[in-house]
């Protein structure tokens, strides 16, 4: 886990913000159509969506295994005067509780492929029932654009990304809103750049 944690230090620790300032599209267009609640976002990097949501009222918690994430967040929300409760650390030391939360956003949150699942089966336990699960990551199809275009970023390797399949087996008590495998076109900072394929998945838990 220290390779993975110094990569992601390494990534977050220049001036320039990795994946930019401004929200992912997919998680802006969802949450705006949600009442504002509790909402976590694992993995979350520089702050950019954890920022955005704090904007609309939220009350946001986040965390990340890279301390220098958490200091880019830490400076983006107090340049736009909101607060977000930002942990640093794996999940199981983190103390959320069941039920805890009325949102999650799991925005290219790949974690490392051996753990992912039971990531996301920790997870959906600190969603409330009817709470709502938003998530967008690249698929498996997305090697194929990986190999024309590495600008495009994501992991290059199959088994860190992700099938409708997986979701469906991760996210099983889930009343699907939306489920889809989708080429988008990624603007995001400086390394989510150029067209890709996603994941996306809105679902209300049982």
């Amino acid at each position: 886990m220290t390779n993975w944690t110094q990569r992601w230090d390494d990534r977050y620790k220049s001036e320039e913000f990795a994946y930019g300032e401004d929200p992912n599209n997919y998680l802006k267009e969802q949450i705006e159509k949600l009442n504002t609640g509790t909402i976590l976002f694992p993995a979350e990097g520089e702050g950019r969506n954890a920022v955005f949501a704090a904007k609309l009222g939220w009350k946001v918690a986040a965390f990340d295994i890279s301390e220098e994430g958490k200091n880019k967040a830490l400076k983006l929300s107090e340049a736009n005067n909101v607060t977000i409760d930002y942990k640093v650390g794996v999940l199981e030391t983190l103390n959320y509780k069941a039920e805890q939360f009325d949102a999650i956003a799991l925005i290219y949150a790949h974690f490392p492929a051996e753990i992912k699942s039971s990531i996301h089966k920790t997870l959906e336990t600190y969603l409330r029932k009817g709470g709502i699960l938003v998530f967008e990551a690249f698929s498996k199809k997305h090697l194929e654009y990986l190999a024309i275009n590495d600008k495009v970023g994501g992991p290059k390797d199959i088994e860190s990304l992700f099938s409708i399949e997986e979701i469906q087996a991760d996210f099983p008590n889930y009343e699907i809103i939306e489920l889809e495998e989708k080429e988008i076109e990624l603007n995001e900072g400086l390394f989510h750049n150029g067209k890709g394929s996603v994941i996306r998945f809105v679902g209300r838990k049982k």
